[in-house]
């Protein structure tokens, strides 16, 4: 009896303990020059309905790149839920020299990102997920497992930041268009060594999420994502988000670990000078300094 009563208790609390992983590993390609094979998914996704924004080669990772993708569910998705939300809105795709294929799970990043909207969003996630499966293929999750329902909260440890942390705040404008133009003015000319991989800007919302590629081989993404794992090349790139009139950029101890959950503290501590260094970059862009 006592063994049929814990067996009952497991799977009564199951669905509260399901863990999801961050990215999925699609059908791999024949080895080839990135270029081609980036130009190869790229006509697949947009066969499924899939708006390509943005390629991205990280320096410093010559055999890594990847692709940026969105789609109307995903924009109403960040429409509706609005704020940081926003983040939502891109897919990025992973592709490696050797034919790997990878892309980020919309039920990990939609739960992260959403939060309370997501519920109202699965749907049309699910939907998305079944697309991307049936352009990139589908052999399963990886990246580690964080619980469903941690995700809204997330964060790597004790002390360390979440989605809602006032230290994601750069900088604030008068207005949203304001804002825009001078992260838009700071990436054409290079500023602090990036460049503008993609935008999604949603105008009458006043939201925006805008890939940049962080450069400096001494403090870019080449080196610190390098150093902790460049397979998880669909992590790249890191973004910058507006709403309203204010700047934003998820602190590394949050957009990393989200990233990279399943690393432990020593490989972490290999990067340790990686958040401030990101933080100060992209505050550059928003025309501000570090907080």
């Amino acid at each position: 009896m006592k063994r049929l009563l814990a067996a009952l208790a497991a799977l009564l609390l199951a669905p509260a303990c399901l863990a999801i992983g961050p990215y999925v590993e699609g059908e791999p390609l024949p080895a080839g020059e990135l270029p081609a094979l980036m130009g190869r998914l790229e006509q697949r996704l947009r066969d499924d309905g899939f708006t390509v924004v943005g390629r991205h080669l990280p320096p410093g990772l010559p055999k890594h790149g990847s692709l940026v993708v969105t789609d109307p569910a995903l924009t109403q998705a960040a429409r509706r839920a609005g704020g940081s939300a926003i983040l939502a809105a891109p897919i990025r795709i992973g592709v490696r020299s050797d034919g790997s294929v990878s892309y980020t799970n919309p039920g990990y990043w939609g739960r992260a990102y959403l939060r309370g909207g997501f519920d109202a969003a699965e749907p049309a996630l699910q939907a998305v997920r079944a697309r991307l499966a049936h352009a990139l293929g589908e052999r399963g999750a990886f990246g580690g497992d964080v619980p469903e329902a941690e995700l809204s909260a997330y964060r790597y440890m004790i002390g360390m930041e979440r989605i809602d942390s006032p230290r994601h705040e750069l900088n604030g404008f008068a207005s949203f268009d304001e804002a825009l133009g001078t992260v838009r003015a700071n990436l054409a000319q290079g500023l602090g060594g990036t460049s503008a991989v993609y935008e999604i800007v949603l105008p009458e919302a006043k939201l925006a999420v805008i890939g940049v590629a962080m450069n400096d081989p001494d403090s870019g993404e080449g080196w610190w994502a390098g150093r902790i794992g460049p397979d998880h090349v669909a992590a790249l790139p890191y973004e910058i988000y507006i709403v309203d009139g204010k700047v934003y950029a998820l602190y590394g101890r949050y957009r990393i670990a989200l990233s990279w959950p399943a690393l432990g503290m020593g490989q972490f501590m290999r990067i340790v000078r990686a958040p401030d260094l990101i933080h100060a970059t992209l505050g550059r862009l928003a025309g501000a300094g570090t907080r």
